[in-house]
């Protein structure tokens, strides 16, 4: 991750930073959310990197030399779609369904919203808790007095009288197709702070669900594969790479053992650079 891409993400951590000490989970959380944030950049980086690499005018570029010594291999991310994190099927609710049927669904179903689809199962719009607690804001309390009380009441007016989820859904609904990279869904859903996005094929149906949390499971590296690359970095700049013991929790990598001290600049270094490292911490001692 660039010095960018981490100063980007550290700036909306600190948005959104609490007045009291976070707790644990709070930590852990927040700091999913800054590597969620610096692979999106990450991913941004990457294309644009590959549109800029490419000829303007429509002109093609020129092939390398047939004789031309092939690049070191790198590490580099799989490009993952939609289709292979979506959740399929996916549960929906018809147009016509009472507003207890949708709560009901969404109680069973343990998801935030739900796709709203007519009779051939095209995708017509999204409900959420958030429609149907509108609803059962001003059923409760159908008469607020005042200026705000008036706007607020103004805002929830259709909500209010909504009684099916067409009537009580947001639309037009925003949608991903199974194609799409999952760096530009988790584009879609950061930009339209959304939880879930359904996923449409051939003409609008419904094929599947993916959530904020599918697209960050498969946006950050696992642990296991940041050690793997950890311990071949090891093997190639250390003399014995069992000297060192390697440990990686969250995207932050210890490097402990005594080592050659003058080797283990370059190694951190190296390490630092591994996508989606978030962290290094030395504890190795002179050997």
């Amino acid at each position: 991750m660039s010095d960018f891409e981490h100063s980007s993400a550290e700036k909306e951590i600190r948005r959104t930073m609490p007045g009291r000490p976070w707790t644990h989970q709070e930590e852990l959380r927040q700091d999913a959310l800054r590597r969620y944030l610096g692979a999106i950049a990450g991913a941004a980086s990457a294309r644009s990197a590959e549109e800029s690499g490419r000829t303007h005018g429509g002109e093609t570029s020129e092939p390398p030399p047939a004789m031309a010594s092939p690049a070191p291999p790198t590490w580099r991310p799989a490009v993952l779609r939609v289709r292979d994190v979506m959740r399929a099927p996916a549960a929906s609710v018809p147009g016509d369904a009472p507003f207890l049927d949708v709560a009901h669904t969404l109680a069973r179903e343990q998801v935030s919203a739900l796709p709203v689809v007519d009779s051939d199962d095209h995708v017509i719009g999204v409900v959420s808790e958030s429609d149907l607690l509108a609803k059962a804001a001003v059923m409760a309390e159908p008469h607020r007095h005042g200026a705000v009380g008036r706007l607020w009441q103004h805002r929830l007016y259709d909500k209010s009288h909504g009684d099916t989820a067409a009537t009580l859904m947001s639309f037009p609904p925003v949608t991903v197709h199974p194609e799409q990279r999952v760096a530009d869904a988790a584009w879609t859903a950061a930009h339209g702070r959304l939880k879930n996005l359904p996923v449409t094929g051939h003409h609008g149906r419904l094929v599947g669900v993916v959530s904020r949390h599918d697209l960050l499971r498969a946006l950050i590296r696992d642990d296991a594969e940041i050690l793997a690359e950890v311990e071949s970095l090891a093997g190639r700049h250390l003399l014995d790479p069992r000297a060192v013991e390697v440990t990686v929790e969250n995207g932050v990598v210890t490097v402990a053992g005594r080592v050659d001290k003058a080797l283990v600049p370059e190694l951190l270094a190296s390490v630092r650079d591994i996508h989606d490292v978030v962290g290094v911490v030395d504890d190795t001692e002179a050997d």
